[in-house]
């Protein structure tokens, strides 16, 4: 069931981007904040699903094929697309985007991030399948399991990493950057997943712990905001 959960939201994603791209190529500020909002909600849609599924057996090797897999998924429909405030940031600092395309499309995905959580908390609600039992009761699951300190510099490294193997893989035949990426995702969640939850996304942070964010705003938005972002900016200056 919650396979074809995310398979339906990735399809109906897919249609809601054609119908944009159809609809709406003379209108390129609402275009790209559209295709900007969908595609965030697919990702977070997702990962907030598959974040109930890292404790159904065999662990952790369910959860991290499923990572791997929607990883590749989201690179190959997704493509186009930031799905990151952070790397908006990045390009509104080196001049690709303008200031006004660049803050909408952050607005885009932080609504995204809203949507998604409330979409898939309604599902949740309807208690479909076991990991969906109890799962609305848990409030603030928080996946900081490390001192604040070593999370800040656990997600600012992942960042790093993260946006260097971007940068390294833009050479690579497209078919194969996406594995690559997805292989690196996977590897970084199952290195810090235990320890922050490997998110480096504000915008995935705050749909996957927005409980957290209220209950303790100044930690969380250091860790999963400011880390991220300042690790995208780290690489921008070595470039």
């Amino acid at each position: 069931s919650s396979l074809l959960l995310m398979s339906g939201v990735v399809v109906t994603v897919e249609l809601c981007r054609r119908l944009a791209r159809r609809r709406l190529c003379s209108r390129p500020l609402l275009f790209a904040f559209l295709v900007e909002m969908f595609s965030t909600f697919q990702i977070c849609a997702c990962t907030n699903e598959l974040s109930l599924l890292g404790s159904v057996e065999p662990k952790p090797h369910t959860a991290l094929t499923l990572t791997y897999g929607f990883t590749v998924l989201h690179g190959l429909s997704l493509a186009g697309s930031t799905c990151n405030p952070c790397g908006t940031l990045q390009c509104m600092w080196g001049g690709g985007t303008s200031l006004r395309m660049g803050g909408l499309k952050i607005a885009a995905q932080f609504m995204a991030a809203v949507l998604a959580r409330v979409f898939m908390h309604f599902i949740w609600s309807l208690e479909m399948t076991e990991p969906h039992l109890g799962a609305l009761s848990q409030g603030c699951r928080s996946p900081m399991q490390t001192t604040e300190m070593q999370a800040f510099c656990i997600e600012l490294l992942f960042s790093v990493v993260f946006q260097l193997a971007v940068l390294q893989a833009e050479s690579v035949n497209p078919r194969y950057r996406v594995h690559l990426i997805a292989l690196l995702v996977t590897m970084l969640v199952y290195a810090g997943g235990n320890l922050t939850g490997a998110i480096f996304n504000p915008a995935l942070a705050f749909s996957l712990h927005a409980d957290c964010f209220y209950d303790k705003f100044l930690s969380y938005s250091l860790v999963y905001w400011l880390a991220p972002c300042l690790g995208k900016f780290l690489i921008f200056y070595v470039f």
